[in-house]
């Protein structure tokens, strides 16, 4: 959960494949794995040694093997700075985690644009912007349909601009979005209706979907055409549905606690298959903090080894 810490401001649908055209590209792409999908890691999972040292963090990240990144900020430095040492480490960065509906649209999609990214993403989107941070986490967990009518109606004039910009726009999801609000209805549900396809995409964090009791492979399988970009990350202790993400920051016992990939309760394989399926372009480790096991760059480590091998 990466919206404000110091760094950040911190698909195709896959329908029944019937026409042998289809099938054979869609299992093309799913036989291709590692060619069509580099190895990627969303940086809030190192936020803290990132603070400390951009340039020596950036490049112990390629040095494990990383050739992706997502940006959750940039700290200190300007975008153009940012974007120097992503060059300087190897690295490149197809996406970026933005602060909208908290700072001005126009001049995140410029540092974007001065980043070089392609897509970029709300990690959380107010219905009533930045006057609601005071309470973020009452807010959030309390959202009714209204306010998710009122997010997609913010999420499409989003992605208009970054369209007009050159740019994509993505939502990411938490477990918030996944609360019953009633009549059969969750906010994800809804900013899935309601949303423009043409102008908003959506990074599907499978760890937050386990955690609010849903299947990543559900969605990606039923709105594929909607996901561009897929996190992957596990959970230990998986064993309640949690829809709050308050939960998180009162350390509740019904809170899953955060782990390395191949540690946890998550079984990660089907879900990164359903995904190169559906069309995802990107996939990005993240590991929620604390890191209480081992340090955060030793997590890349392992999280690294694992996704190597689920795309291979």
């Amino acid at each position: 959960m990466r919206m404000w810490s110091n760094m950040a401001i911190s698909r195709r649908r896959f329908f029944p494949l019937v026409g042998g055209v289809l099938a054979s590209a869609a299992f093309s792409r799913l036989a291709r794995g590692a060619d069509a999908l580099a190895e990627g890691i969303q940086l809030y999972t190192v936020n803290a040694d990132l603070m400390k040292d951009p340039a020596g963090t950036l490049k112990k990240i390629a040095q494990i093997g990383y050739s992706e990144v997502e940006t959750a900020g940039w700290g200190t430095l300007s975008a153009a700075q940012f974007r120097d040492l992503l060059r300087d480490a190897g690295l490149r960065a197809p996406s970026a985690h933005l602060g909208f509906g908290m700072q001005d649209t126009g001049k995140l999609l410029d540092d974007a644009k001065t980043l070089g990214v392609e897509y970029v993403v709300s990690s959380v989107l107010l219905p009533s912007g930045p006057s609601g941070m005071q309470n973020f986490f009452k807010i959030v967990d309390s959202l009714s349909i209204d306010d998710f009518r009122q997010i997609a109606v913010n999420a499409n004039e989003i992605g208009q601009k970054a369209k007009a910009a050159g740019l994509k726009y993505a939502y990411h999801n938490h477990n918030f979005e996944f609360r019953d609000l009633g009549d059969g209805k969750t906010g994800y549900e809804i900013l899935l209706l309601e949303t423009d396809p043409a102008l908003v995409k959506f990074e599907a964090d499978c760890g937050w979907m386990k955690v609010a009791g849903k299947n990543p492979i559900d969605y990606l399988t039923r709105h594929g055409d909607r996901f561009a970009m897929l996190h992957i990350k596990d959970f230990k202790n998986l064993t309640k549905v949690v829809t709050t993400l308050g939960s998180l920051m009162s350390q509740s016992p019904d809170m899953p606690t955060p782990t390395e990939l191949g540690r946890g309760s998550i079984d990660l394989k089907p879900i990164v298959e359903a995904g190169l399926r559906a069309g995802v372009t990107h996939v990005f480790v993240e590991q929620e903090p604390p890191f209480k096991e081992v340090p955060a760059m030793e997590a890349a480590e392992i999280d690294y080894r694992v996704l190597k091998s689920l795309l291979g």
